[in-house]
């Protein structure tokens, strides 16, 4: 078995079916659509200190955000990410992946919260055209996952940053980023109502100031939203092609099975450092109008076959 599944990743390398994926998926498509009523600004600053080659961050205040339904209130904070693209290319969109990430302070009940945080990183001066700073701004939730409720963003290839520039932007609906791909395999065995999940290979890109990392991915098996079943790869030294060759087999009712969503969540981590996780992004394979539906089709049409396909990578 576990030869059958390294010839099947040899067969399929990132490079060819990258393009095929592109075309068939619509980024926009991604976008989070849960909080429809998105409204409200974010003013922040942005700033590259060339004496100390860092990029400054400051987020300043929001205006008339929205409430949540549920409680009428809301308890916002801003998530902040730097993404750097793999290369310069405004006419098609590169992989990237996240520099540094930051959270505000939470601020509660309040709809024009200010804030007043400052952030950096370092970064060299010719490096700044490829790095946008993606501001999310969320509501907080003690007891589930904080609501959305919008976005901002400021590409740095177009903004002159040589003396601290403040900015309001209207939020916007949140998009997903593509910060890598992987190769995986599903297999359906009716009869024992057996899912087989192959976690392949996985190509992510790295900064290269970066330490030596590892990478693993940790699969879940969800149904209404409910999980049911979790299982997690070794940990593997991160290579731009990060070979797995893992299958994790989950068992399941057939109806469960039919019906559930495949969520595969790709991590990184140092190995001297156990608890220094950090999210790289998620793949969801679901029956749904998107690409992932096609895989899904494919398995069901090919029982007990393991079927290959690549999956971006989207956070």
């Amino acid at each position: 078995m576990e030869v059958h599944y390294e010839e099947l990743s040899h067969r399929l390398s990132p490079g060819t079916s990258c393009t095929n994926l592109g075309s068939s998926l619509d980024l926009a498509s991604m976008a989070d659509l849960e909080e429809e009523n998105i409204q409200g600004s974010l003013r922040f600053s942005l700033f590259y200190d060339q004496l100390q080659s860092k990029q400054v961050v400051t987020v300043l205040d929001a205006q008339d955000l929205a409430v949540r339904d549920f409680s009428h209130n809301v308890d916002p904070f801003v998530w902040v990410r730097l993404l750097w693209a793999e290369r310069e290319d405004e006419e098609q969109s590169s992989m990237q992946c996240v520099l540094d990430e930051w959270q505000t302070t939470l601020r509660k009940k309040s709809c024009s919260p200010v804030f007043g945080d400052q952030f950096s990183c370092t970064l060299a001066e010719e490096e700044v055209p490829r790095v946008t700073v993606r501001f999310e701004v969320r509501d907080y939730d003690k007891y589930s996952r904080h609501g959305i409720l919008g976005e901002a963003r400021a590409p740095l290839n177009s903004l002159k940053l040589s003396y601290p520039l403040e900015l309001r932007e209207d939020l916007q609906v949140p998009k997903k980023d593509m910060v890598g791909e992987a190769l995986l395999s599903l297999k359906y065995m009716p009869t024992s109502q057996r899912l087989e999940v192959g976690v392949l290979k996985i190509r992510t890109i790295c900064h290269p100031n970066k330490t030596e990392r590892a990478l693993y991915a940790k699969t879940s098996v969800t149904c209404n939203h409910c999980k049911l079943r979790h299982q997690r790869t070794k940990q593997k030294k991160r290579w731009e092609v990060t070979v797995f060759n893992e299958v994790l087999t989950f068992v399941l009712p057939d109806q469960q099975i039919r019906e559930c969503t495949i969520i595969v969540s790709v991590y990184e981590i140092q190995p001297s450092n156990k608890s220094s996780k950090h999210l790289i992004g998620h793949i969801h394979i679901k029956k749904d109008k998107t690409f992932e539906n096609e895989h899904w089709k494919l398995m069901m049409q090919s029982l007990r076959q393991p079927i290959a396909k690549w999956h971006f990578i989207f956070i």
